[in-house]
Formats: structure tokens, C-alpha cells, sequence
């Protein structure tokens, strides 16, 4: 009994001291006119208290229509840079300064710059998780949404596609037309899933359509019913009769699902879908950030003005594609 006294005591105990971190973040929001954003493999207490929910990207551009003076950016640190080089004039804050991309920093400016004297006549395509440095070495970005358009829309044969190479194998599935050079990079999290990981749940849940993100490798993706960036999963669901899925990328996206969603069943194929960098982030380091105002997200100038225009390439070029997504596989 006096176990299960301490039990209920403690859960009691963390309840309250999440609600006062609650309350501060959001006075604390207001004072500073600040905006926080959460990408999608955020912990769930993080989402809850976030003014916008998505992706990198979209997070990046959603801060451009605010008319907030600071934008805490809930996510790892490349996020938090694309947000800072298309809103230079805004306070950038990433509350976590040791919450990195492990993919993103598999490729350097350096390295890339190397790369592009072996190749002279290649475009090169940078994914948008990949540093500010990166950027600005490169030609044009892409998501894992547009990436299909944005190398079928360059004239060039050669394309040196950095860092992901399971993106960029999926890219070449869709462009055999182009040379797709690829970087060794990958996301480290949806590398863990396996093709007998989802065959395992298929087996299961015969009737679940299993979606993929297309960082995972290409024999998971070989599984896929759908294949599409997160910003895809939500409408896939919601377009679907089925009403169980598997869910193939990080597993904060449930959250999201779950409400846009809440009568469907959702299946992880793997508990090794969980990216550590991302959960660094909790309500406590959120507070602490407004607070104290840091970490603040400095670019220099020659780069930052670089790597935006090779952001604004792409997002020229997705007007042309309001609704692209990756197809079907």
C-alpha cells in the first residue's frame, strides 16, 4: 500500500509541476512575443504548448507570417538555422543547444565543395536537413515532399544529392532520365527499421496500409503502400477507408495523428523509431529558453544570404507544384 501511495503521490506531484512549467512558458510566450513551433517528432508535452505543429520546413515559413519579435524553434539545430536564415531580422531561439541532426552532420562544406570539383557539371540538391554551411554550397534545396519535382525541374544530367542517400535512391526511382550522385548520409533513426520489421506488423495487421517516410531505407520502402514526407501522413489517413496503419517514420508523429485522427488505430513497427536528439527538448528546456533567451541562432551574413537563396529556388519552383507530394509506390 504505502508503494502505491508513492506511486500516486509522484504521478500527482509531476502533474503539477508540468501544469506551473505550463503556465510559465505561456506568460512568458506572451512578455516576449514570442512564437513557438514544434516539429512533428517533438515530446508531447512540447506540441501541446506550440503555436504551430509540422515539419521543418513548413515550420520555417509559417514563422515568416508572424508578427512575433522571437520564434522558439522546438526541433534540432538545422531547423532552428532555416527558420533564423528566412527570418534574419526575428530572434531565433533553439531551447537545446546539444539537439543536433545526426544526418545533417554527415556532410560539410568543405566535404561538398570537394565533391563539386569531382562533378563540375552537376546541380547540386540539398535536403533541408543539412547545415547552413551546406546551403549555401549548394544549388537548390528540397523536402522529402518536393524533392521528385525539384530534380525533374533542373536541366542538369548530373545531380549531387546530399545528404540522404535513402531520399535520394527514392528520387532516382522517379527520375531515371538524371544521374542521381548520392551522398553517404542517413537518418539515423529510420535507418533502425527493417524490412522484416514491417512484415512482421503487415502479418498482424493484414488490412493496415503501412506509410513510409522515404528516409527509410529501400527495402522498407519496397513495403510501402505509401511513401510521403510527414506533412503527407495526416492527408493519406484521412483519405484512407482502412482504419488501422502502420506508421512508418518517428513515433512523435502519433500525437499529431492521433488528433487529427482520433478513431484510427496507429501501429509503430518498431520500437527503435524514437530520434533522441528531438526528445531532448522538454517543457522545462522551453521555459528556461524564454526565459533566459538562449541558445540564439547566429548565421553570418555571406552565408545566410547564400543558403536563402538557395531556399527561395525551391520554394519559386514548389509554386509550381502547390500539391506535390511523393507519389505512390
Amino acid at each position: 500500500m504505502e508503494n502505491m501511495e508513492l506511486e500516486v503521490l509522484e504521478k500527482a506531484t509531476t502533474k503539477d509541476l508540468k501544469q506551473k512549467l505550463r503556465e510559465k512558458v505561456l506568460r512568458l510566450k506572451k512578455e516576449r512575443n514570442a512564437t513557438i513551433v514544434a516539429h512533428n517528432y517533438q515530446n508531447v508535452e512540447v506540441q501541446e504548448v506550440a503555436d504551430i505543429l509540422g515539419d521543418s520546413l513548413a515550420l520555417s515559413k509559417a514563422a515568416l507570417g508572424t508578427g512575433a519579435d522571437v520564434v522558439v524553434f522546438c526541433g534540432v539545430d538545422f531547423m532552428a538555422e532555416t527558420a533564423k536564415i528566412l527570418n534574419p531580422e526575428k530572434t531565433v531561439i533553439l531551447p537545446v543547444r546539444e539537439a543536433d541532426c545526426p544526418m545533417a552532420l554527415m556532410v560539410t562544406g568543405e566535404r561538398l565543395r570537394q565533391k563539386k570539383k569531382e562533378y563540375p557539371n552537376a546541380a547540386v540538391v540539398c535536403y533541408v536537413n543539412s547545415s547552413a554551411e551546406v546551403k549555401a554550397e549548394s544549388d537548390i534545396a528540397c523536402t522529402s515532399a518536393n524533392a521528385i519535382p525539384i530534380v525533374k525541374s533542373l536541366p542538369h544530367k548530373q545531380i549531387i544529392f546530399v545528404p540522404d542517400k535513402n531520399l535520394g535512391h527514392w528520387v532516382q526511382r522517379f527520375c531515371p532520365e538524371k544521374e542521381i550522385i548520392l551522398w553517404q548520409g542517413f537518418c539515423t533513426t529510420h535507418i533502425r527499421v527493417t524490412a522484416q520489421d514491417i512484415l512482421n506488423a503487415k502479418e498482424k495487421y493484414p488490412n493496415a496500409p503501412f506509410i513510409a517516410h522515404p528516409e527509410c531505407p529501400p527495402d522498407v520502402l519496397d513495403l510501402a503502400d505509401h511513401v510521403c514526407s510527414t506533412s503527407g501522413f495526416s492527408s493519406y489517413i484521412g483519405k484512407s477507408k482502412a482504419d488501422t496503419f502502420i506508421i512508418g517514420t518517428e513515433v512523435g508523429m502519433i500525437f499529431k495523428l492521433k488528433k487529427d485522427h482520433p478513431a484510427k488505430r496507429l501501429i509503430m513497427p518498431t520500437e527503435q523509431f524514437v530520434c533522441q536528439t528531438m526528445k531532448m527538448t522538454t517543457l522545462g528546456w522551453v521555459a528556461h529558453a524564454l526565459e533566459v533567451m538562449e541558445h540564439k541562432i547566429e548565421i553570418p551574413e555571406d552565408i545566410r544570404r547564400r543558403a536563402e537563396k538557395t531556399l527561395w529556388r525551391m520554394m519559386d519552383i514548389s509554386k509550381d507544384h502547390p500539391n506535390a507530394v511523393i507519389a505512390s509506390y
